[in-house]
């Protein structure tokens, strides 16, 4: 890292080695994880930001759109009327406005009296006596907001055939091929451009085919970066192009990558050709990383590259190992490779890796975090069915194992440890003992259900044979509910208890509903008092089963049976509050 910083780097680079150089007297754990983390904070941010495409001209309509196509067809034929016939806008002029302005035309016809319901002639009547400021449709059809252009409305002028030098200009945009909605962008870039004097625009037109460059090259060039347009030719620009051209990289290939929806800053990209230079990318290698992965020069003019240079810095990678990474690049985009780096950084600060193994792993395998979009952390830790210490180690030990926990890719459990397979195979030999079938849909879910030893499971049943019931029953019992031998002895004595020689049932009854064992102590004398109150006082029927009295929630038990004598929720409550103080 030292001896990248000796390197000579462009301006834009500074930036960078502000946000990798940190202070150089804090500890290397602060470094990372303080000054580290909010670059890779700011890098997460910046990554994954979306470009919004506008669909505004041609999209949406606006109120215009809810209204009848027949309403709007004609709305726009008597706009064009008046346009082209009454102010003699050229005919392509007039039909572009009055086709692409669902805003202006919404506003326009909110003005307009339709009772007759012939709207074209209504439009037509009121724009006779009602004359419209032309520059708004105008600058809407071009493509900009009315939010845009309410500061570009001339305070003097409502007709665009006062402002010659506007529609002269405009007219060397469109007829050089420039798409009529993309030149909004360039009144709102370079509004200098419309000033113009008559031949000054077009000359600048051709002085970049003069360059070599093709009319539909330069037609996106200007479509994405109007300011080429203000002043003598781009110095950073003809740069630009020349270190383009020394690397074998032909206008052909720029053409075919240049959106014109998209913005370029020229300088930022050129500043990245000479840092890949300066890493020992030039000529005709340099050539073959941009022609197979354009993105790195063109996605945000090269500043996705610049962050992701940033990125590796922090975490000490050598010239050499970004020369060797940039050579490699995977058949993926530069923005979601920087993505997946920094959701791997996060990924390995939540398993608890230490800083230095974090740093050996961006340095040793950016490729392969890279290339990794990696499920989340809690996900795998449920499906492995393992702890975070664990993990940590399986990536220590093979970082490799990550390709198998990306996204969409199906993880198996890994197998349990030593001691968690003797537990296992003690409760085992517990249930085939008493006669469960080996792997049964029975025994596999006593199995998962089971807390405690196989000694303590032997246990608990022995209490249950002893208090009264054969084994035979607690067996069938277990293969309903296997969870109340998740219960020490003594509270199993405690329920049986109070089941038989308080309430008076057999514990023969219990096979009936096993459930019954495993539920709090609280909720059994509740709901068991309750009902023998209330088969006192002859409010309900005297022989329920344990399960309808226990299977319904304590909602419906109030409504259906507590609420079924005057004083029954007064009884609830008191005995509610005693049960649960002992």
């Amino acid at each position: 890292m030292t001896s990248l910083q000796k390197l000579r780097k462009p301006h834009f680079l500074k930036s960078v080695s502000l946000l990798c150089s940190g202070n150089n007297s804090a500890s290397p754990k602060s470094h990372l994880y303080v000054n580290g983390s909010l670059y890779i904070l700011q890098l997460f941010r910046f990554c994954s930001v979306e470009r919004a495409v506008n669909l505004r001209n041609g999209g949406d309509l606006g109120e215009l759109a809810k209204k009848s196509r027949v309403v709007r067809r004609e709305a726009q034929a008597a706009l064009l009327e008046y346009l082209h016939s009454t102010r003699s806008l050229q005919f392509m002029d007039a039909e572009n406005m009055s086709k692409n302005t669902p805003e202006f035309l919404d506003r326009l016809l909110k003005r307009v009296d339709m009772n007759d319901g012939d709207v074209g002639r209504s439009l037509t009547r009121f724009l006779r006596y009602h004359p419209i400021n032309e520059f708004e449709p105008f600058f809407e059809s071009i493509g900009l907001d009315p939010s845009e252009y309410a500061s570009f409305l001339p305070r003097n002028l409502m007709f665009l055939s006062d402002d010659q030098l506007l529609l002269q200009n405009y007219c060397v945009l469109c007829n050089y091929g420039i798409p009529r909605n993309r030149i909004g962008k360039i009144f709102k870039e370079a509004m200098e451009v419309f000033r113009y004097d008559y031949g000054i625009l077009q000359s600048k037109l051709q002085s970049f085919q003069n360059l070599g460059l093709k009319q539909s090259l330069v037609v996106k060039i200007i479509a994405s970066s109007p300011y080429l347009l203000k002043g003598d030719v781009n110095r950073v620009f003809l740069e630009f192009l020349e270190k383009l051209k020394n690397s074998g990289v032909g206008y052909n290939w720029l053409e075919e990558h240049l959106s014109e929806g998209d913005s370029y800053n020229w300088k930022c990209m050129l500043e990245l050709i000479c840092l890949l230079g300066e890493l020992g990318l030039t000529g005709e290698i340099l050539g073959e990383v941009i022609t197979h992965h354009p993105d790195l020069l063109l996605e945000h003019s090269g500043r996705t590259s610049f962050c992701l240079f940033g990125f590796l810095l922090k975490f000490g990678s050598t010239p050499s190992d970004i020369r060797t990474l940039f050579l490699q690049f995977p058949s993926i985009s530069v923005v979601k490779f920087t993505n997946n780096l920094c959701q791997c950084y996060k990924f390995l600060v939540e398993i608890k890796m230490s800083v230095q193994d974090i740093g050996r792993m961006f340095r040793s395998f950016p490729l392969l975090l890279g290339t990794c979009e990696l499920k989340k952390v809690t996900s795998l830790l449920g499906t492995l069915n393992c702890g975070l210490n664990r993990l940590c180690q399986m990536v220590k030990d093979d970082p490799y194992v990550l390709e198998k926990w990306v996204r969409g890719v199906k993880v198996d459990r890994l197998p349990g440890p030593k001691r968690v397979l003797k537990v296992r195979m003690l409760k085992t030999k517990f249930l085939l003992s008493l006669g469960f079938v080996e792997k049964s849909k029975e025994m596999e879910r006593a199995l998962k259900v089971f807390r405690g030893k196989g000694v303590e499971l032997q246990e608990r049943f022995d209490c249950l044979v002893n208090n009264g019931l054969s084994r035979e029953d607690v067996i069938e019992m277990l293969k309903v509910s296997p969870q109340i031998l998740n219960q020490t002895k003594d509270v199993i004595e405690k329920k049986i208890e109070f089941f038989v020689k308080d309430m008076g049932y057999p514990v023969s009854a219990l096979c009936a509903h096993p459930a019954l064992v495993s539920y709090k102590i609280q909720r059994v004398k509740l709901r068991l008092l309750t009902y023998k109150w209330l088969k006192d006082q002859q409010a309900v029927h005297p022989k329920l089963a344990l399960s309808t009295l226990f299977l319904c929630s304590e909602e419906i038990f109030v409504k259906s049976y507590v609420k079924s004598h005057p004083r029954g929720l007064e009884f609830w409550e008191s005995l509610k509050k005693k049960v649960f103080s002992e």
